[in-house]
Order: C-alpha cells, then sequence, then structure tokens
C-alpha cells in the first residue's frame, strides 16, 4: 500500500497537476480523436534525408506545405519557433512537412535560413506528385481540402497509433468544439491553442510510460 502512495505522489500527481496548468486553453481531460488510423506515408515518397520518414510510433506535427514554398516561409518559421522549438527533445516527437516534388532547392534554403536559430533534428520534409499529396490528403477525411497549390496553412497532430488528434464533442464545460487542423499564419493560434494541445498529448504519453515502467518494477 505504501508503494502505490508513494507511486501516486511521485508521478500521478505531478502529471495531473501539469495536466491542470497547461490546460489553460484546452478544456478536455484527454485530446480527443478527429480521425482514427490514417494511413502511414508512402514508402514511394522522397524523403529529404537518408532516414526513413513514418508516423507510426511517433507523436507528429504533420503539415503540407504546396509548391509556392516562399510564400510560406513565415508560416514555417511560426512553427518553428512556438511549437517545434519547444517540443523538440521530447524524443518521439517530430514535424513532418509533405511538399510537392520540384520543391527540394526552395524547402532547402529555408532550411538553412531557419537551422540558424534552431536545430532541426526532429524537422523533416517528404516529396510527392501533387496528386498523390492529394490522395493522402483525403483519407485523413477532414473538413478542410488542399488548396491549388497542394498545401494548406494548417498542421495537424498524428498519435503514434496514427490516430489524428484534434478538439471534437462537448469539452468539460459542457460545450461543443471541433478542431482538426491549426493554423501556422497565426502566431496566436499556434502559441495558445495548438502549444496547449500538444502538452496535453505529450503528458499522455508520459504518463502511460511511467505506468508501463512502473507495470515493470513491480513485475520483477
Amino acid at each position: 500500500m505504501k508503494k502505490i502512495l508513494l507511486f501516486v505522489a511521485l508521478f500521478i500527481v505531478p502529471i495531473v497537476a501539469y495536466l491542470f496548468f497547461a490546460s489553460g486553453v484546452n478544456s478536455f481531460i484527454k485530446l480527443p480523436v478527429v480521425t482514427p488510423n490514417i494511413p502511414e506515408l508512402p514508402s514511394s515518397w522522397t524523403a529529404s534525408s537518408d532516414d526513413k520518414v513514418e508516423l507510426k510510433n511517433k507523436i507528429t506535427i504533420l503539415g503540407f506545405t504546396g509548391s509556392d514554398i516562399p510564400y510560406i516561409e513565415g508560416n514555417i518559421t511560426n512553427l518553428a519557433h512556438k511549437i517545434y522549438d519547444k517540443n523538440k527533445d521530447f524524443v518521439d516527437f517530430q514535424v513532418v512537412l509533405v511538399a510537392p516534388l520540384g520543391t527540394q532547392e526552395a524547402v532547402e534554403k529555408i532550411n538553412r535560413e531557419l537551422s540558424r536559430n534552431v536545430d532541426l533534428y526532429r524537422w523533416k520534409y517528404v516529396y510527392a506528385d501533387p496528386s498523390e499529396i492529394r490522395a493522402y490528403f483525403n483519407n485523413l477525411k477532414l473538413l478542410e481540402k488542399l488548396d491549388d497549390k497542394a498545401g494548406t496553412p494548417n498542421v495537424f497532430i498524428i498519435d503514434k497509433e496514427l490516430n489524428l488528434r484534434g478538439r471534437k464533442g462537448k469539452n468539460k464545460k459542457g460545450e461543443e468544439e471541433y478542431r482538426e487542423g491549426y493554423n501556422t499564419i497565426s502566431a496566436a493560434d499556434l502559441h495558445n491553442e495548438m502549444a496547449d494541445d500538444v502538452k496535453v498529448i505529450l503528458a499522455e504519453y508520459r504518463l502511460a510510460l511511467k505506468k508501463n515502467n512502473k507495470a515493470e518494477n513491480i513485475t520483477e
């Protein structure tokens, strides 16, 4: 009994407190699933590095740049500073941006500028034909559609089990909420709503990890 009380005091209470104080905007106890079981990224898509880029077993911020890379430079900078840089030390966290083939040079130019201030070791790009990008995006089953350049200013939270997370259903106040993506044009949207939702999902996995470690120790 003492071991259980000690476990609660050392692990559960801090996580609950973290979720409480982190959720000034998010009114859900757990970040809801908007679309379950989205597809893995096609293995035929070209990655910006030699590493294979996958969503499974990662907490991913997934974005679709479109073909006009210079136009979205501010969006990418907002995402890098407001979300990525603050969470990149979480071991299973990553940002994956899907870009049309032919934009590699423009992407690399922005990356060189961005890397002067941000360590991009968990920031990845994959490239594909615009028609393939549209087909993949349609499988996310969202209200939003890609624009004529195969992009969107919104980014999406994907959990380790390939569920797209957001806000759906009634929150703790009994109010209906729906949010499937987060607008990278708006620094406020990223700093408030998205930053809060990312904290919640990371806390979920931290708590699950602590529970698993505790169960293994008890078994041993």
